[in-house]
């Protein structure tokens, strides 16, 4: 580390720095970066690519007074930085570390938490609102990115900002990139802007500007000569509808503009991301500018280290690589697959087969497997960008035209879609199928990321056909089965390694609703043990089983296989023949599977005791791995054994108690 990152310990050091110190500061960032995330990995390219722009907020702005609301907000790291954290920056998305995102209680500097896309806009615009409606004068800086722009949600805010605030700043970060490559209309339409050649001369003229004329004169002539530079001659429109010497309007002037422009928020840019003398400037203007502005960046992801530039998807976030070449490490040899790889590949199968079956994904190809489709069969894929709402109504425009689509979308996203699955797919008993990955704990993401809310929400629905597989191999055939079925289908599996178990050629249709008996009672005459082992919870299920054997109970483990419908049948008959039941699930217990099992149980009164194992009623945090959180939250074999113990000498020391009252 230099020494300008060492003087750095909070934004009024930033403020002292002269610009070449800023930029000398912006290098040994960029190796911090590099250097410490390559130890545990984390978000790279992203932070790599807003270094410049972290700086010049922190020039001009003054946090915590001034708010920074970043979108996703997984690009806060040189924010962090900058903003006290430096010592603790080697332990970022780690246990007991620094969150991967911005987090309202990790710092006041954090003036709002995210970890998912297109709420930025939305968030900050309510910030300006409750300042309009006090009285203060504090600046709220909006960093939002193109990929945002595929997101609903940031148009409806758009839409309302002009009518409710006169002050608002926002920074339109445009990499082309949100995890995979941008796609859709917008992103073609910031590209022309970029890629138009009247744009290179319009740079130089505005950079020219800034040097010449100071603060107040760069307001006016922005207000003037730049703004109609920009806009609207960049546009399709006026390039190509407008007669020769005159503008859309038809009078000589230019009518036409770009759409923040037509929703009442004045538009500056594109301008250089990394150009920090430039950046300082515009945010100096846009500071004192009396109306909403909206200022296009355009920066490069994965700036200063070439790796991470030559592939954006993967530095994007990873785990631990060589901080001079950039590789990862190579699975070991035996290593399970990733239950999306599995996904993936089982999905190009079945759409060799089946002409029905297509693939959706909102924004991630790579990290739900849909990858494979989208190279081996791109006519059979689809990515709608950052837009789950769409993406399931989308999947349900297609289910009433006899195709059978599949929403790949991590079970935490998918809960921004909720209202079109009720309304758009389960009322008109749909089939879409859903496969929801990172159902479960995503450790190193933390709470924005986990998806323990699934079964809960989905439970409450009519027509919902849910199921979580124990393995890769019924995985592949709960797939198989919804392609099956005239239903809307869920499968529910985590993220990361699958148990290793080898996959058949020809999947299994399975009973809609029909679980699966792994291990019988011995009928041995000890006390019976009767665990219900949800999806990857099996194995930790058949663990405590030998584990409780050997201290002398009779066990027998179960396979759900299914949440909605339950297999009431087996349900009840374990329930009536063991002496007590233990349910796991990696899902919240609040309205869970273990849940459902003790509804059924007071239907058809059954009282044998329930333990229930899951994640309790709270917000997991983030951890370096899932079995450090799996240990402190009691979802391990050991645990469940402990607790077994303790509700069997529980009920000897109350059936005691009741033959010594009887005496």
């Amino acid at each position: 580390m230099s020494r300008y990152f060492d003087m750095v310990d909070s934004p009024e050091h930033v403020k002292k720095l002269t610009l070449e110190q800023c930029e000398q500061l912006a290098a040994d960032i960029r190796q911090e970066l590099i250097q410490t995330l390559a130890k545990a990995g984390g978000h790279l390219g992203p932070n790599l690519g807003v270094v410049e722009l972290t700086i010049a907020l922190h020039k001009v702005f003054s946090t915590p007074k001034d708010k920074f609301v970043w979108d996703v907000s997984h690009q806060s790291y040189v924010h962090k930085l900058l903003t006290g954290r430096k010592d603790r920056f080697h332990t970022i998305r780690q246990t007991n570390g620094l969150n991967g995102f911005s987090l309202r209680t990790e710092s006041p500097h954090d003036c709002y938490g995210a970890g998912h896309a297109g709420t930025a806009l939305s968030a900050a615009l309510g910030m300006c609102a409750a300042r309009d409606k006090k009285g203060t004068d504090e600046n709220v800086v909006c960093i939002f990115g193109d990929a945002a722009l595929t997101n609903g949600i940031s148009y409806e805010a758009l839409n309302n900002i002009s009518s409710t605030t006169k002050k608002f700043i926002g920074i339109l970060n445009d990499n082309e990139w949100s995890i995979d490559k941008n796609v859709g209309a917008i992103a073609s339409y910031l590209n022309k802007i970029i890629t138009h050649p009247r744009y290179t001369q319009l740079q130089k003229d505005l950079e020219g500007l800034l040097r010449r004329v100071p603060k107040g004169e760069v307001a006016i002539r922005l207000g003037h000569k730049a703004e109609e530079a920009i806009k609207g001659t960049l546009t399709d429109v006026a390039l190509k509808k407008s007669e020769p010497g005159l503008g859309t309007d038809g009078k000589g002037g230019s009518s036409s503009s770009l759409i923040f422009e037509e929703l009442g928020v004045k538009y500056i840019g594109p301008i250089d991301g990394h150009n920090l003398p430039l950046l300082i400037s515009i945010l100096e203007f846009a500071k004192d500018f009396p109306e909403p502005v909206v200022i296009h960046i355009l920066t490069k992801k994965g700036r200063g280290f070439e790796a991470a530039q030559k592939f954006p998807e993967k530095f994007h976030g990873l785990g631990p690589y060589d901080a001079k070449t950039g590789l990862t490490p190579s699975s070991k040899p035996g290593t399970a697959p990733n239950y999306q790889d599995v996904f993936g590949q089982a999905m190009v199968k079945l759409c060799r087969k089946d002409t029905t079956l297509v693939g959706i994904t909102a924004a991630m190809p790579s990290g739900t497997g849909l990858k494979f489709l989208r190279d081996e069969l791109p006519d059979r894929y689809y990515d709608v960008g950052i837009a789950e709402e769409h993406a399931v109504i989308f999947a349900a425009g297609m289910a009433t035209m006899d195709m059978h689509p599949v929403c790949a979308i991590y079970s935490s996203f998918l809960q921004r879609a909720y209202d079109c699955i009720h309304h758009d797919v389960c009322l008109q008993d749909l089939p879409v199928i859903f496969c929801m990955d990172r159902a479960g704990l995503s450790a190193n993401d933390g709470p924005t990321h986990h998806g323990l809310f699934d079964i809960a929400y989905l439970r409450c629905l009519p027509n919902v056909i849910a199921m979580s597989p124990k393995d890769e191999d019924e995985l592949v055939d709960m797939m198989f089965t919804c392609t099956h079925t005239k239903h809307p289908t869920f499968i529910r599996y985590p993220r990361g390694a699958a148990e290793g178990v080898p996959i058949k050629d020809q999947p299994k249709l399975l009973e809609i609703g029909k679980g699966e008996v792994t291990q019988s009672f011995a009928n041995n005459g000890r006390r019976k043990v009767a665990l219900f082992g949800l999806g990857n919870m099996h194995s930790v299920a058949r663990q405590a089983a030998e584990q409780l054997a050997a201290a002398g109970h009779d066990c027998a483990v179960i396979n759900p296989r299914f949440t909605k419908p339950i297999d009431a049948a087996l349900h009840s008959f374990y329930g009536r023949t063991a002496d007590v039941i233990v349910t796991l699930e990696d899902h919240a217990l609040m309205g869970g599977y273990g849940s459902i099992v003790n509804e059924h149980f007071a239907d058809e009164r059954i009282t044998t005791p329930v333990i229930r194992v899951g994640w309790p009623d709270e917000f997991i945090e983030h951890a370096s791995s899932v079995d450090y959180l799996r240990e402190k939250h009691g979802l391990t074999a050991g645990k469940v054994v402990e607790r077994v113990n303790a509700e069997f000498q529980a009920a000897g020391q109350a059936a005691a108690n009741s033959t010594v009252a009887i005496a």
